[in-house]
């Protein structure tokens, strides 16, 4: 009988501090790179520019990957499907504001389904740009489960960090003949 009230006394407890947890929750890095804001913004509107700094694009390099809708701007999507580190979905521009911001509406299938936003502001800062990746969603009752065990800026925020490293050496790489006739043929978004 003791074992029993024991055991709903935990189940109790851990259903109280599952339901404490925040409704919601939001990752966010920021850094600030050598480059005018255009020139960062070009590299995060059109998604297929993502497989040279995203953080999660060398982690499966059999991930299969699909593009729909505009190479950039509102409409532009891109889909994968590879391992357990990069899992399955989707993501979609909704917002594009050239040089100022970048709103993505990110479907994660798998290793588990959630639906997210992603957001990229660039801010001038001298010749600079600086630039915030952020990421937000809601907590149902099974992710606020997870936030027990699991601290999602702990398992996002180096990822986003590592990105925006990467993101800033390609934003900042000197423009070579090669690299100014490639971004001549990308059609401007818009």
């Amino acid at each position: 009988m003791l074992a029993y009230a024991l055991i709903a006394f935990a189940l109790i407890v851990t259903l109280v501090l599952v339901a404490r947890q925040p409704d919601s929750f939001r990752v966010e890095r920021s850094l600030s790179m050598a480059a005018p804001p255009e020139a960062v913004f070009a590299q995060v509107d059109d998604l297929r520019n993502w497989q040279r700094w995203s953080p999660w694009a060398k982690r499966d390099p059999a991930m299969q990957q699909s593009y729909e809708g505009p190479h950039a701007g509102v409409g532009a999507i891109y889909r994968w499907a590879g391992n357990k580190e990069v899992g399955a979905g989707s993501m979609s521009i909704i917002e594009s504001l050239p040089s100022q911001a970048i709103r993505i509406r990110l479907e994660f299938l798998k290793p588990f389904q959630a639906s997210n936003e992603a957001q990229f502001l660039f801010v001038p800062e001298g010749e600079g740009t600086r630039v915030t990746w952020s990421m937000s969603g809601s907590n149902n009752f099974m992710a606020k489960a997870m936030h027990l065990v699991m601290d999602m800026d702990k398992m996002v925020g180096g990822d986003f960090e590592q990105g925006l490293a990467q993101l800033k050496a390609v934003a900042e790489a000197p423009v070579t003949p090669k690299r100014a006739a490639t971004a001549r043929d990308v059609p401007p978004a818009g």
